[in-house]
């Protein structure tokens, strides 16, 4: 916990500020936006390596199945070549066993073990006979050829054999998605933190402009939604810099004004308890502390009327106002105070009244304020003049010299 101290003009009083953590007990318990992004790119990518993979796999089996069976195919028009011209056909034979393929003549018993009855009949027809079965439990391709000898010959090798050559290929696509998903992870994890960074330092902004403080200012970076953002809280803080200021003011406003009517009220208070206004005078002086307690309320009135509508200006009632009774007042009650501090007041008004369109509270506050400044500098002997003229046709104007 810190305190700052008040600044220039403020009133005798700390700021306390406290240091709270980022995040309330109750956002804790939720999930982070940076969680929340990072879960989602992981989970999106995930889904997208596997749908790939499952397209990527089946078209590599495919593709694997059909090399498979084509070279099979090639193998066996080479194996009915080799039988027919009597070309080292037991070489031959024993070559392909050591790939995993088995050789048999058709027909035979041997060649019953892979083709039907019908695909024999074909054979021995002239016919060629591809096919795929499960030999044995096991899926296996089946090639036969007929021989020019009137015979044939039938090549058939497991698929899982067949297939083997690929089983590289597929671990390499495998490994290539399982790399996608982690760097699809990272840049999750990443663009999460990117994004949840000005976030955290908006909430931090937030807080310290909860705790009083108004110089703090956001960069507007990133994505247009937080760019806008930082700009809102920008502006935020200058708004509410702005607002204490004018409170700062207007409390200053509020006192000075307050001061006058209170010190008149005051004096003549203590005038008539000393007993040294005569009796003759006191009827007179009455209405001056009614005319000056008036003034107090309407000041107090103006207080409530800022407080519960949250205004940043005083109103303004306008009526027809007497300008040289207004001045003669209020010389009356500045006469006394001018006197405790050696300064002689005048009253220079005209002895017709000068009335005019105006708010006669504003201007008796101003008339007060005047006054106020020129007390404090104007120097014992020298004068103070309240004075009331009307230059043309014009309206009538109030002057303190």
């Amino acid at each position: 916990m810190t305190a700052r101290p008040p600044e220039t003009g403020d009133s005798p009083a700390y700021t306390v500020m406290l240091q709270r953590p980022l995040l309330s007990p109750a956002a804790r318990q939720r999930v982070t936006l940076g969680t929340q992004v990072a879960l989602l790119v992981t989970g999106v990518t995930a889904l997208t390596v596997l749908l790939v993979g499952l397209v990527l796999l089946g078209l590599v089996k495919g593709a694997a199945e059909s090399q498979a069976r084509d070279t099979l195919a090639g193998q066996a028009n080479l194996a009915a070549t080799a039988t027919a011209e009597r070309t080292q056909p037991l070489q031959l034979a024993r070559a392909l066993r050591r790939q995993g393929i088995e050789v048999a003549l058709v027909p035979s018993a041997r060649a019953a073990e892979a083709l039907r009855p019908a695909e024999i009949e074909a054979v021995a027809g002239g016919r060629d006979v591809s096919a795929a079965r499960d030999i044995g439990g096991r899926p296996t391709y089946i090639e036969a050829r007929p021989t020019t000898t009137g015979a044939g010959i039938v090549l058939w090798q497991q698929a899982s054999l067949a297939e083997e050559p690929q089983e590289e290929a597929r671990r390499r696509y495998v490994i290539a998605l399982a790399f996608g998903l982690a760097v699809g992870a990272v840049g999750g994890l990443l663009l999460a933190r990117q994004l949840a960074r000005p976030l955290q330092r908006a909430a931090r902004t937030a807080r310290r402009m909860s705790a009083g403080v108004r110089d703090v200012r956001l960069s507007e970076e990133g994505p247009a939604e937080l760019a806008e953002l930082a700009d809102a809280m920008n502006q935020l803080a200058a708004a509410l810099a702005t607002s204490e200021r004018r409170q700062r003011d207007f409390l200053v406003s509020v006192s000075h004004e307050l001061r006058t009517p209170l010190a008149a009220v005051k004096g003549y208070a203590e005038a008539l308890a000393d007993g040294v206004i005569p009796a003759a005078e006191v009827g007179a002086t009455g209405s001056t502390m009614l005319a000056e307690a008036q003034r107090l309320d309407r000041l107090v009135a103006d207080l409530l009327d800022l407080a519960r509508l949250g205004a940043q200006d005083f109103r303004v009632d306008l009526a027809e106002v007497d300008l040289v009774t207004l001045v003669e007042q209020a010389g009356q009650v500045w006469r006394d105070r001018c006197a405790r501090n050696g300064i002689a007041l005048a009253v220079e008004a005209p002895q017709r009244p000068i009335v005019v369109y105006t708010d006669a509270t504003r201007v008796r506050q101003i008339v007060d304020g005047l006054a106020e400044n020129a007390l404090r500098v104007t120097p014992a002997g020298a004068p103070i003049v309240f004075a009331v003229r009307v230059e043309g046709n014009g309206p009538g104007s109030v002057g303190v010299r």
